[in-house]
């Protein structure tokens, strides 16, 4: 899957797996992801989220005139991150023929959660 020029490329987010029951992405903690104290900013860790909802959600469908958008999405930022690596694994809940669910963890290197959210995706025909 390509991410050049895309958001995913700015905030240096790399593909790790990518499969139908689970996608897993991991994105740099700094300069680019930092808020103005120097922390992960919590829109980074949602656009994380979301890009590996709407993968995983666009890996269910033909793609050729099928997408996966997000929906609506909530996030509980549990922990700060200062640098390093944090890696978002998203697994589906729900997948239906037009709206799908997936749930998202984002874990530092430790395994320590930092984030959990859950992504509803559209399936939209065109």
């Amino acid at each position: 899957m390509e991410f050049k020029n895309t958001l995913l490329e700015a905030l240096g987010i790399e593909a790790v797996s990518l499969t139908k029951e689970k996608v897993v992405l991991q994105m740099p903690v700094g300069p680019s992801t930092h808020q103005p104290l120097g922390f992960l900013h919590g829109g980074a860790s949602v656009a994380l989220a979301e890009s590996a909802a709407s993968i995983g959600g666009s890996l269910h469908l033909n793609g050729e005139n099928e997408a996966a958008f997000g929906m609506e999405i909530n996030a509980n930022h549990l922990r700060s991150k200062k640098d390093g690596i944090v890696t978002a694994i998203a697994e589906p809940i729900h997948i239906g023929r037009r709206t799908m669910v997936w749930e998202v963890k984002i874990v530092d290197e430790q395994e320590e959660l930092i984030c959990i959210s859950r992504c509803t995706l559209a399936v939209k025909r065109y």
